[in-house]
């Protein structure tokens, strides 16, 4: 069991991420809640887990799944009672399992009583804790547009202003210039560290810094000094684990976000590699095929750059994504093999590798019709396409590829009704392929899916070439094949992922004749790569 009071654990690490509405229910009402994941504790320790990311549980209006935080340090009615939490800390202690909690420290609620006292006046002591502008109606500051579609600005008539929201009006953005409103918010942090919280996943924590009068969101020329204290102030404890989302990280600004010296925060969550298959400079609607040599000069260059001068999470799979089995694998007849080299390929590397729940299955995308779908983004999505001439189907199409709640959908637990979810009505459809993708079938074959993400958990702990080895990617220009080495010392690890469904010629290195095989998703390796075949060796010298 790693030892969790010691600066740096997270590097030895691999962590969950749950997201609660859609894990486990356990009194019927369709939504997932805090029993359920204490109820789920066995399994994710069998999985061999270090951490749980936990989707936000604050209460919250829910106008963005939680995302939209009404009272910091209240757990919403939805997941339960304070206690549930507390018990789930300690539930979770017990099986070496940290909680990492999901906070947002960019925006509010419009339902935060600060939020609420800030539109009652100008004067109010409130009003400066978020960002606003004079204006008239129908004019609003400048043309911004927010991520969840719109204007950035809302008008509030009776103050003759309008308050800056980056994603829904209901989301207003806190203005971090203001010392008393940081101060509130270290507070907030620090009520949970005293209740045994041992990490935080910060929410777009890039955006804090923004200046919007200059049309400037991430990234801000301030956002560096506001981490610091962030740091300084509220991530004092040792081994408290800070995880950065920064969708506008580069490899330069990670450098500073996970310095060595722990300034800052202890990894970044960035999404270069997530972004290759979107045409340029469009939204992410807009899919491309993935090109495999540019994927892997991604990932070689954050591997380079960060070795020995910072932290990068490693994931595919998370609440605002599809699932990568559909993205990039194949969902259909090479679902599992296709799951497997997509883990092996990535497990593979320095950083922190994160499982989305679902993952550890080969869970996969779901089609819907439009009045099943729940997040704001698709609903927003649909409706300013369509006004725009979009043909409906078109617009369908782009949302079962790309929509977040693929990713949202419950988790599949067993063969029985609702997947074993829930015996209510769940408050998202379950994908109807949870008769053959299910966690107890997955559990009672040694060839599952879940198997091999527990020896890839379990791989990264035992092998220190896996943690801290140098990077040197193998055939860069390759279209099927993405191999690469890992050296440490006498130690060398072998990684080799056909990313397609033919065979792929590929030679393994002779300074690897005679290597272990640590695993393998096509029995021993051969001449070549079968169609997504992947593996892992290991020899010393």
């Amino acid at each position: 069991m790693l030892d969790k009071t010691k600066r740096g654990w997270f590097k030895s690490a691999v962590l969950y991420q749950i997201y609660p509405k859609s894990f486990q229910d356990t009194n019927g009402d369709g939504v997932g809640d805090l029993k359920g994941v204490i109820s789920r504790l066995d399994y994710l320790q069998k999985l061999g887990i270090d951490g749980i990311w936990l989707s936000p549980v604050f209460a919250s209006p829910q106008k963005d799944n939680g995302y939209d935080i009404s009272d910091y340090c209240a757990i919403d009615p939805m997941f339960g009672p304070m206690e549930d939490m507390e018990a789930l800390i300690a539930e979770a202690k017990k099986c070496g399992i940290s909680i990492i909690m999901d906070l947002v420290l960019n925006h509010s609620s419009d339902q935060h009583p600060w939020f609420r006292e800030a539109i009652k006046s100008k004067d109010n002591p409130y009003h400066d804790y978020y960002v606003w502008r004079d204006g008239e109606p129908d004019c609003p500051p400048n043309d911004m547009r927010a991520a969840f579609g719109g204007s950035a600005w809302a008008y509030v008539p009776h103050l003759g202003q309008y308050y800056f929201h980056q994603f829904a009006p209901e989301q207003p953005d806190l203005n971090w210039e203001n010392p008393d409103m940081r101060r509130g918010l270290y507070g907030f942090i620090r009520f949970w560290v005293e209740k045994g919280v041992e990490g935080f996943r910060l929410d777009v924590i890039d955006q804090i810094a923004k200046e919007p009068d200059n049309f400037i969101t991430g990234n801000g020329p301030k956002l560096h000094e506001f981490l610091r204290e962030l740091s300084r102030e509220a991530f004092c404890e040792e081994g408290l684990v800070t995880v950065g989302e920064a969708w506008g990280a580069d490899v330069e600004r990670a450098k500073l976000y996970s310095a060595p010296d722990g300034s800052e925060l202890s990894m970044v969550f960035q999404f270069e590699h997530i972004c290759l298959d979107q045409e340029e400079g469009k939204s992410k609607w807009e899919a491309i095929p993935l090109s495999l040599p540019k994927f892997k000069a991604c990932m070689e260059r954050w591997q380079h750059g960060l070795h020995g001068k910072g932290w990068n999470s490693l994931f595919m799979d998370n609440h605002d994504l599809p699932r990568i089995v559909s993205r990039w694998g194949d969902d259909g007849a090479y679902r599992v093999k296709s799951a497997k080299m997509l883990a092996t390929m990535l497990h593979g590397m320095e950083g922190t590798p994160y499982v989305y729940q679902g993952e550890e299955l080969g869970m996969t995308n779901i089609r819907l019709p439009l009045e099943s779908y729940r997040d704001v983004e698709i609903l927003n999505l649909y409706a300013e396409r369509t006004a725009e001439g979009e043909a409906p189907e078109a617009v369908m199409e782009k949302i079962y590829a790309r929509g977040r709640d693929n990713a949202r959908t419950p988790m599949q637990w067993t063969a029985g009704e609702n997947a074993g979810f829930t015996t209510g009505e769940p408050w998202l459809p379950v994908n109807p392929n949870y008769s053959v993708i299910n966690a107890e079938a997955a559990l009672a074959d040694p060839d599952s899916v879940f198997y091999a993400y527990q020896k890839l958990i379990a791989l990264r702990k035992e092998y220190a070439v896996i943690r801290e080895g140098s990077f040197t990617l193998l055939c860069p220009e390759d279209e099927q094949v993405f191999a690469y080495t890992r050296d440490l010392g006498h130690a060398h690890l072998l990684v080799a992922a056909n990313f397609t469904a033919e065979d792929a010629p590929f030679e393994i290195p002779e300074a690897f004749a005679g290597a272990k095989v640590l695993i393998s998703n096509d029995g021993a390796p051969g001449k070549g790569l079968r169609p997504y075949e992947a593996y892992m060796l290991y020899i010393e010298d």
